[in-house]
Formats: structure tokens, C-alpha cells, sequence
């Protein structure tokens, strides 16, 4: 029995059908979309980390269903109390015996469970067994960098909680860390000079055309990372020392598009929108940030870099041979705090140390 009202509009309009049709189909559907939103929720729904006075855009927004989703490499890290004894019991004498010299005096159980655990970090199933394999020799001085990242390094690893960094920060559970970097400026053969380093789609200029040697200017080469002089028509040469230019702008811009893509957030994450340039107007974040770079530059001279002649060719850049060097992404792979903040180094006090506290 249809309603009173089709049967009316039905004697007016003998001749259409569709229209009425129509109108029920569309309430029904808009019924069940309600009920569909409301029972699954809003899937585009985002949340928003205020940086900044609101009104001011100062703000980071975030889809829902990336913000509540667990970093999927979380699964994979095998924490102290993932080591059985039979795991321990499987360590040979020989491993047992190569220890590394950031952790001499550790007691042998600490140091075969540590050793375990760093096995599955890395991916290398037979780390520390022979002294002479290169990626036992690399182990040495990781060892050491992990150490001085956790005590020297504090307020950028532990700014907001106790979280600070081991192997699995970086490798998950992959002999070589995705996200590391090589020299491969100039990019454009068929140019020189500026127009030589961009214009060129590469990993380094995160797929733009801004320059590629960003990283190697800013996270080897220790260049003050600036733009340009503010004032109009300032009685400057681009060839004076210490006179900011606009090549240092986009090379700085390719800087920060790297930073944004590596924590996944967005400029006001560190700066203030309305002065952008203004130091004094910066957002807490920014000073983390400001340590991170320079953490990145200690890593990469004192650390990576020197390893240079310890790897086999095969481990080396594809242009200039170098070493493979970190930044950003290599901890963060997407995330303000990497592997959403979990805690590296509570079950692991050697780390925590240079010289692992051991007398």
C-alpha cells in the first residue's frame, strides 16, 4: 500500500514515474549513509596539533586513520623480554668473546641477551661471530654512536619522554637502514653550475625540482642554512662572503620539504607563519628540531663518513663511492618521534652511556 501522498502525485503526473522514484532512493540512501557514518565513523575526519595562536593557520592536521594506525615496523621489534633462554643458549663461545669496545667489562649474560636483540635490530644473523667481517667491524662503532646519541644528545632523543634510540631506531630489522643518502650532486649533465644541482627529480629533492644537495650541504658540509637578505635592493654581491643568496633559499626550502616528509608534518610544526624568518618567533619544536641537525652532522663526520674504507664497494654511493650517511628520515621514516615514540632504551642501560657505565 503506498502512501497517500504518492497516490495524489500520482494522478497529477500519470506520466512520470521516476521523479518520486527518485526522491524515496535518495532519502533512503542518505539514511544509510548517516547510519553507515555513524556506526564506522567519519573516514575522513582529521585532528588537528595546535602550534600556534589559532586563526593564524599555526596548526598540524592529520587524518584520523593515520593518526590512530600503529607504525607497522612497531610489530617487529623485539624487546628484552621477547629473549628466551634457549635463544641466549644458542650464542656461540666465539660471538660471546667479540665484544664490542663501547661495551667492555658487560657481564657475559647482559651482553649475550643485548647481542640476541641486536641480531634481529639488524637483520644479521651471525653479528659480532667473526671480528674480521666488515659489518661486525661497522657494529663496533655503532655501538659507540648509539651510546653517544643517549647521553650526548638528550634533548632531542628524550625531549618529551624517556624514549632515546638503538638499532632497530633506524634498521628495523634490515641490514642496511632504508632511508640513508649518498652524494649525488651535480644531477643535470647537460647544465653547470647553480642550474646543475636541481631541476632534476631525485630521492635528495624529495621528488621536486628543488636542488638535490640539500643534504650534503646542510647535513655533511656544516653550511649555514638561511635565505636570502629580507631588505630590497640591499648594496650586496652575490659573491661576497657570508651574503645569503636566493640559491640559498632553494636550497634551504629543499631542506625543510625533506624535514616535512621525514616527520610527516607541515611548516608551522617549527615556525611561526607570520615571520617565518624571525628565530624569535618560533614554535618549542623548532629547537628539537635545531639540535636534530646538528645531531645529524656529528653522526655523519664523526661516525658514518670514516667507516668509508670498512665497507666492500657493493655498500658504497653509486657517484662519489662515499659512505652511506643518515638524517631525518632515516629515524623518523614519516613520524614526529620515531616508531611513535616507543621506549629504546629502557631494557638496555649500556646503550645509555658512552662506555656503556661499566668501571
Amino acid at each position: 500500500m503506498l502512501p497517500k501522498w504518492f497516490n495524489d502525485w500520482n494522478k497529477s503526473n500519470p506520466t512520470n514515474i521516476f521523479g518520486p522514484a527518485i526522491l524515496v532512493g535518495a532519502a533512503g540512501g542518505a539514511v544509510f549513509l548517516a547510519a553507515l557514518l555513524i556506526t564506522w565513523g567519519q573516514p575522513y575526519a582529521t585532528e588537528s596539533m595546535q602550534t600556534g595562536p589559532r586563526g593564524t593557520g599555526m596548526s598540524v592536521p592529520e587524518f584520523n586513520v593515520d593518526r590512530l594506525a600503529a607504525d607497522p615496523t612497531i610489530a617487529g621489534y623485539v624487546a628484552a623480554d621477547d629473549i628466551t633462554d634457549d635463544m641466549i643458549a644458542e650464542v656461540s663461545d666465539a660471538a660471546l668473546a667479540n665484544v664490542p669496545p663501547a661495551l667492555e667489562g658487560m657481564p657475559e649474560d647482559e651482553y649475550a641477551r643485548l647481542l640476541v636483540a641486536m641480531r634481529s635490530w639488524t637483520g644479521i644473523p651471525d653479528l659480532m661471530e667473526d671480528p674480521e667481517n666488515y659489518q661486525t667491524q661497522v657494529a663496533y662503532s655503532m655501538v659507540e654512536m648509539v651510546q653517544n646519541i643517549n647521553e650526548g644528545w638528550i634533548g632531542h632523543v628524550q625531549y618529551n619522554a624517556e624514549v632515546g634510540v638503538n638499532c632497530y631506531t633506524c634498521h628495523r630489522g634490515q641490514a642496511v637502514p632504508s632511508d640513508i643518502w649518498f652524494r649525488i650532486a651535480p644531477v643535470n649533465e647537460v647544465a653547470e653550475g647553480w642550474a646543475a644541482v636541481q631541476n632534476r627529480v631525485t630521492v635528495q629533492s624529495q621528488f621536486t625540482s628543488l636542488p638535490s644537495d640539500a643534504l650534503e650541504a646542510y647535513l655533511l658540509n656544516y653550511e649555514q642554512i638561511a635565505v636570502h637578505n629580507l631588505d630590497s635592493r640591499v648594496a650586496e654581491n652575490p659573491s661576497d662572503p657570508g651574503v645569503r643568496t636566493w640559491q640559498d633559499t632553494e636550497r634551504t626550502y629543499s631542506l625543510m620539504n625533506y624535514v616535512s616528509n621525514s616527520l610527516g608534518v607541515n611548516c608551522v610544526f617549527c615556525h611561526n607563519s607570520r615571520a617565518f624568518y624571525d628565530g624569535a618567533q618560533v614554535t618549542p619544536q623548532w629547537a628539537t628540531e635545531s639540535l636534530g641537525i646538528s645531531m645529524v652532522l656529528e653522526l655523519n663526520n664523526d661516525y658514518l663518513v670514516p667507516l668509508r674504507d670498512t665497507y666492500p664497494e657493493n655498500r658504497l654511493g653509486p657517484v662519489y663511492a662515499d659512505a652511506p650517511k643518515a638524517a631525518c628520515k632515516t629515524c623518523h621514516k614519516g613520524y614526529q618521534q620515531p616508531l611513535q615514540g616507543l621506549n629504546m632504551v629502557a631494557d638496555w642501560p649500556s646503550l645509555t652511556l658512552v662506555g656503556g657505565g661499566f668501571d
